[in-house]
């Protein structure tokens, strides 16, 4: 686990603003690169406050802070312009603490454009490896002491529940209570035995997708066939390949998207001077779907999220060859969820640039660990967790092993939600995992 002096971030605030029955604090902290080296380099982390109207001026300073952590890797804090859902039942009795976590949003920034003034390719790795879980969860507790709270309540969903169980591991004392929303990662690697639980899933959801959208199955195989003959092209020049367009997955992942794959798929084809071409509309929105340029740590730091102690080695990459079903080559290829391989490095313009640092980031093996797992044996934080029994990106038998090795948590699993549960009923799973925290 790292080793640490505990520091407080500078703080400054940036701007306040009041709209649609809601108040905004933009708030930007100066904290270390590397917090086990205060004294050296540092960087920004931006982060919004969100706060209800409904609650007197006067009293908002009397609100307990809840920090919410995002899904992701390398995904930006959620912006909204209303509460809705989670948010809403949330911002009743919490200040909401929204993190741009670091290299993402309007934190100090690290992409394709940022990360070659680090240096050579090495140089940006050993600049990353500062970028999973630990740092963050070390970012969080300077920003809690530079805003004066006491323990606040952490929420995590997806990774940022991973993020969470770090947090457990090596702050417990900056937590009140914690809630988890498909988010229990393996304890242990490697990541192999991640993406063999996750393969099989996946296969059957694409089963259960099939079953409902019977022609669809013919139609993914239509677009996989067509794009093995066509050099169809991409809003960004880049070329549509079978094995990115099996990247449009990513909808299997949650019951509030699912069924617009199915209307994205509908759209696929249409007629040209040259024959039977995909449709801009089409390419369009695939595009959205399967370009990393708005969050390219997803694809970078992805497979590190599980590396404790060995390499990754392009896990998701290799564990594929065992399900020959997702091969692109098939006549009817499967759709692929959040696995990240290296030709994507070779595909996305966005990641191109990046392709050395992530094999690099790929090859290293002497990541340290993310949790601790006699600590969390030993755990006294309140702690529950929502587990999507049919979870495509997060296995329910490993939150499960999970759930059983952290002393206290209580679990709560449905069948009613996918990953994206809280875009679905935000509002009740919330207000029931706090319950559990706060039962007896």
């Amino acid at each position: 686990m790292p080793v640490t002096r505990e520091g407080t971030a500078r703080h400054r605030v940036l701007g306040r603003h009041a709209f649609r029955g809601l108040r905004t604090t933009e708030h930007a902290f100066d904290v270390p690169l590397d917090h086990g080296d205060p004294d050296g380099e540092h960087i920004e982390v931006f982060a919004r406050e969100y706060v209800s109207a409904a609650h007197p001026t006067e009293s908002i300073d009397g609100l307990p802070w809840l920090v919410f952590l995002q899904g992701g890797p390398g995904g930006r804090g959620v912006r909204v312009t209303s509460l809705s859902g989670w948010m809403k039942e949330a911002a009743k009795d919490f200040r909401i603490l929204m993190l741009d976590q670091r290299g993402t949003g309007l934190s100090t920034p690290a992409d394709r454009l940022t990360l070659p003034r680090r240096g050579k390719p090495r140089e940006q790795a050993e600049y990353l490896a500062h970028f999973r879980a630990d740092s963050i969860v070390l970012d969080c507790e300077s920003i809690r002491r530079a805003l004066g709270s006491g323990p606040w309540t952490v929420y995590g969903q997806s990774y940022g529940g991973f993020c969470t169980l770090t947090y457990l591991s090596i702050a417990p004392q900056g937590i009140r209570e914690a809630l988890v929303t498909g988010g229990l990662a393996p304890l242990d690697g490697p990541a192999e035995r991640i993406y063999r639980a996750t393969y099989a899933r996946l296969a059957e959801r694409n089963a259960e997708y099939f079953s409902w959208y019977p022609a669809d199955r013919q139609r993914v195989a239509e677009i996989a066939e067509h794009l093995r003959r066509v050099g169809e092209r991409l809003p960004d020049g880049s070329r549509l390949t079978p094995e990115r367009f099996q990247l449009v997955g990513n909808l299997l992942g949650g019951n509030t998207r699912v069924d617009t794959l199915h209307y994205l798929l509908e759209d696929a084809f249409t007629q040209s001077m040259d024959g039977r071409r995909l449709a801009d509309a089409f390419l369009h929105q695939v595009h959205a779907l399967v370009t990393r340029a708005p969050n390219p740590l997803y694809a970078v730091m992805h497979e590190s999220i599980y590396a404790q102690g060995e390499p990754t080695d392009w896990a998701a990459w290799r564990v594929q060859s065992e399900y020959p079903e997702f091969q692109p080559d098939r006549d009817e290829p499967l759709l692929l969820g959040e696995m990240v391989c290296p030709w994507l490095f070779e595909q996305d313009p966005a990641l191109v640039p990046l392709a050395e640092t992530a094999a690099l980031l790929a090859e290293k093996s002497d990541w340290g660990a993310l949790y601790d797992a006699s600590r969390l044996a030993e755990n006294e934080v309140p702690v529950a967790a929502a587990v999507y029994r049919d979870d495509i990106y997060v296995d329910r038998s490993l939150s499960l092993e999970t759930a059983r090795r952290i002393r206290g948590l209580r679990v709560w699993e449905t069948a009613d939600f996918h990953h994206d549960g809280i875009a679905d009923d935000g509002e009740g799973i919330f207000a029931r995992l706090l319950g559990l925290v706060r039962e007896g």
